[in-house]
């Protein structure tokens, strides 16, 4: 219900400012407005495919409230941005984290980190993190580092002590560091649609991604504190060092990817060409390659690409009969004028967005609301990376917000022994915490995100 709130107040918001603009859309009255609204929630509560929700949506808006001939402009509007070269990069980073996984190279990072980590207090459940730390640096997708090292770390659990829910909790939460340490998707939709530099974002996002994964630390840390486990006989240093061999291949992809892409050698989109690249020689090397491998990686990244361009496409409709009526201006000069100072506006939002990612997933939330939520941004004064930095978190947070979180479903999918739901929804609140308080810090302090960017310039 509190989600509900938030949403039907944005909406309340944007048409009162619409309402007030002395645009076209002022002559309009209230009943399309009020009809457009209920659309909405109508849509996305009865679950329909979000793509289609939002195409439809951009269609019915144009219909209601004005007398252009937008259809005609349907395919140049859908064309133009998807044909990005930036977007590029979101395929190849896909297929580069597929072929790591049939690779092996996921499973030898998995038993490297855990020599080092499994005596700490918390043990395995550390090494869910820094695991999943290591692999989001080279794959971009949080359900993709989810179910990657869910595959590689559950069968490590089934025969120890360890609560359910904070093996879970542990592997969700690593799975949304996956969006937010570069070389994350989300930057590359966010800095498409606000034409924002990527490189920047990927650069801007180092500080926040070591604070989230310090305070996921600490959390585990209290929580093997608290309930002990016998620890596991000592390892010898020397055999500690020869595992680290495991990270080498992992160690060479980040160093390709985001090394190339930090020094300006390479664009994102050349650099994930080279992580695929990079990852296909290595898999040759270890003798897993072949082409059913490589087929199946493909159909894999295909699936995932496919769904992330129709939502694409919907939301570009949408944004695009927005755009013309002049909503997300409207709404932006009215909210900046109101007589609140600019940091309780600002977390208003990041209340809306943490509302809206107990039932919305974190992907659509970035193309439906970023349009309307971005102009307003800029109005109140907050720096366009520094937000990008900060909407990338809370779209983390949405993906393992119960009830809703897509990585969580994908977790509990993956349990060799049967469980409830609710071990996954209980292992993850700590981890939301301690997110959320990454959130307040970064806003307390924005020089996390914004002095690596400024000293890199």
């Amino acid at each position: 219900m509190i989600a509900v709130a938030f949403l039907i107040a944005l909406f309340v918001i944007s048409a009162i400012a619409v309402l007030t603009s002395g645009g076209s859309v002022a002559q309009l009255p209230l009943g399309p407005m009020a009809l457009l609204i209920g659309l909405f929630l109508l849509f996305f509560g009865a679950g329909i495919y979000i793509a289609a929700a939002l195409g439809i949506l951009g269609i019915i808006a144009g219909f209601a409230f004005s007398n252009r001939p937008f259809w005609d402009f349907i395919g140049q509007m859908v064309w133009g941005p998807t044909t990005n070269f930036v977007l590029v990069a979101v395929p190849l980073f896909l297929l580069m984290g597929e072929i790591m996984l049939r690779a092996g190279l996921s499973d030898q990072l998995y038993r490297s980190l855990n020599l080092w980590f499994q005596r700490v207090p918390g043990g395995l459940l550390h090494t869910n993190i820094a695991s999943s730390s290591v692999f989001s640096a080279i794959s971009g997708s949080s359900v993709a580092t989810a179910a990657t090292m869910g595959a590689v770390a559950l069968p490590y659990f089934r025969k120890t002590a360890y609560a359910p829910p904070m093996v879970l909790g542990s592997l969700a939460a690593g799975g949304a560091l996956g969006n937010l340490i570069p070389p994350g998707i989300t930057f590359i939709v966010y800095g498409l649609i606000t034409e924002t530099s990527v490189g920047q974002l990927y650069v801007a996002a180092v500080g926040p991604s070591l604070l989230v994964v310090l305070l996921f630390t600490a959390v585990i840390f209290a929580h093997g504190l608290r309930h002990p486990l016998p620890r596991p006989p000592k390892i010898p240093l020397a055999a500690k060092l020869k595992g680290l061999a495991g990270l080498i291949p992992t160690a060479i992809l980040i160093f390709i990817v985001l090394g190339t892409i930090y020094t300006g050698l390479a664009t994102p989109t050349e650099s994930a060409a080279l992580g695929v690249t990079a990852a296909i020689a290595f898999s040759l090397f270890s003798g897993r390659f072949s082409w059913r491998m490589l087929d199946e990686s493909a159909k894999a990244t295909a699936h995932t690409t496919a769904f992330v361009g129709l939502i694409l496409c919907g939301a570009y409709v949408l944004n695009f009969i927005f755009g013309a009526l002049g909503v997300p201006q409207a709404m932006a000069q009215f909210v900046a004028s109101l007589p609140v100072p600019p940091w309780v506006i600002m977390a208003l939002i990041i209340g809306f967005y943490l509302a809206l990612g107990t039932f919305m997933e974190g992907f659509s939330m970035i193309v439906t609301t970023i349009p309307v939520i971005f102009p307003l941004v800029k109005a109140l004064g907050y720096d366009p990376v520094w937000f990008g930095v900060v909407v990338t978190m809370l779209v983390e947070i949405a993906l393992i917000s119960p009830p809703d979180g897509t990585v969580l479903y994908v977790l509990q999918g993956m349990r060799g022994q049967p469980g409830p739901i609710t071990d996954v929804f209980k292992g993850v609140l700590p981890f939301i915490g301690a997110y959320v308080l990454a959130v307040v810090i970064l806003m307390i302090v924005p020089e996390l995100a914004l002095w690596l960017p400024r000293v890199a310039r």
